[in-house]
């Protein structure tokens, strides 16, 4: 029995820093204004569901308004020119993400990824390596 509650508190502790970053995550959105935490929130949801669906990509980052501003009304953001890299190469994006009011818990969200984008367009869309 000693075995199974030590193998438990090895795996919390190993766990730990993902719990610390989704606090610092949550508390750095708190101090955003309304608008600018509902892009943030739900990029942060972009990376999520993109590095845990089905699929070979595993991002690292995501701009809501790389090839076109977003569009936001009330705690929803439409975002058809999004983008996101994954193992240094950007890919088209789209999302569509709504919030409840306190704009940090998503109640819906859905995404569809296009193509790459060309390293050559990355300077007109103010991507980078």
């Amino acid at each position: 029995m000693r075995k199974f509650w030590l193998t438990i508190a090895a795996l919390l502790v190993a766990a730990a820093p993902a719990w610390a970053l989704d606090a610092r995550l949550k508390a750095g959105l708190l101090k955003l204004d309304p608008d600018t935490r509902l892009e943030q929130r739900c990029d942060a949801e972009a990376l999520d569901r993109i590095g845990h669906d089905k699929n070979p990509y595993k991002p690292d980052r995501v701009v809501a308004y790389a090839i076109k501003t977003p569009t936001l009304q009330g705690d929803t953001i439409e975002s058809p020119g999004a983008a996101f890299r994954a193992k240094g190469e950007w890919y088209r994006l789209s999302y569509s993400c709504r919030t409840a009011d306190d704009r940090m818990h998503v109640l819906s969200f859905r995404y569809r990824i296009g193509d790459k984008i060309t390293e050559a367009d990355w300077p007109k869309y103010n991507l980078w390596r």
